[in-house]
């Protein structure tokens, strides 16, 4: 088979997985998931045909998917796929390019900088703003945390990249009480510690109270909350940063849930005060 067969065939059952979105089953069914258990066998001696492995997979896998493409699909916050955006993916992993580098792929990174530039006039941050594109909310959070880290150490004198954490001047991290998850998580692997966290009380609505925010200082860390994953509600950003700024601490916004107000006019005053901070994280929910 060649392959361009072999694209059509995939693309094909692709199209036909889509179709049945509007019907089928959100959740697998019990003898879908029953029916993985045929990959579960020694591995080969010799290479399987790709038609083969193309035809498994819809036979076997199609059907143990969530419906999470489908609009009747409502479990966490996870998003269909646009059919362009689709296309479009289907593309670029065609071109197969290690876009690391400029010189290993100059046509995505030139694709990548005009979206970086794209996403912060959006959002209404500041155009000098650095951005990369990650995994996702828990690898954000841990990037612009790693940015605080390194500017207020450095700020004390030291280079934490070069010597570590031992022996560094301490720092202090100040969270609101519903504090999401993977602002925790990114803490832990960032090297600030899961339970070295100040805990401002918040209201009914789990949004950080800044009247209750503890002395800050140069060396101290506020992670503030842009969408609170269950209310929807926002930190007051910008009573927050003025208090913390006047300190000459750092701010960090976890805006995954609700960032992205700021690209709304009739939302963005829920926003209000987000680009005064000094890192933000956010996912494409």
């Amino acid at each position: 088979m060649d392959d361009r067969h072999l694209l059509q065939t995939a693309a094909g059952y692709a199209a036909e997985y889509l179709e049945t979105l509007p019907s089928r089953s959100v959740v697998p069914t019990q003898a879908a998931l029953d029916g993985l258990r045929v990959i579960d066998r020694p591995l080969p001696d010799n290479p399987t045909e790709p038609l083969a492995v193309l035809t498994e997979l819809h036979r076997v896998a199609s059907p143990a998917t969530t419906a999470s493409a489908g609009g009747r699909y409502f479990g966490f916050v996870i998003g269909g796929t646009l059919p362009v955006t689709l296309a479009a993916n289907w593309l670029a992993s065609a071109w197969d390019q290690d876009a690391n580098l400029v010189v290993l792929g100059p046509g995505v990174a030139a694709y990548e900088q005009v979206a970086m530039r794209w996403l912060l006039e959006a959002l209404h941050l500041p155009s000098d703003c650095a951005a990369g594109f990650v995994t996702g909310a828990t690898m954000a959070n841990f990037t612009g945390l790693a940015a605080a880290r390194h500017a207020l150490l450095e700020r004390a004198g030291w280079d934490v990249e070069a010597d570590g954490l031992f022996g560094a001047p301490p720092l202090t991290v100040v969270v609101g009480d519903e504090v999401h998850i993977s602002v925790v998580k990114a803490l832990g692997l960032v090297g600030l510690g899961r339970n070295r966290v100040v805990r401002v009380p918040t209201d009914a609505q789990g949004r950080m109270r800044a009247e209750r925010l503890p002395p800050l200082d140069g060396r101290t860390i506020v992670c503030v909350q842009v969408g609170n994953v269950n209310t929807g509600a926002c930190d007051p950003v910008r009573d927050v940063c003025r208090i913390a700024h006047a300190a000459g601490a750092w701010v960090h916004v976890d805006g995954a849930f609700g960032l992205w107000a700021a690209a709304a006019p009739a939302r963005a005053p829920l926003v209000d005060g987000g680009a005064e901070a000094d890192s933000w994280a956010l996912d494409a929910h």
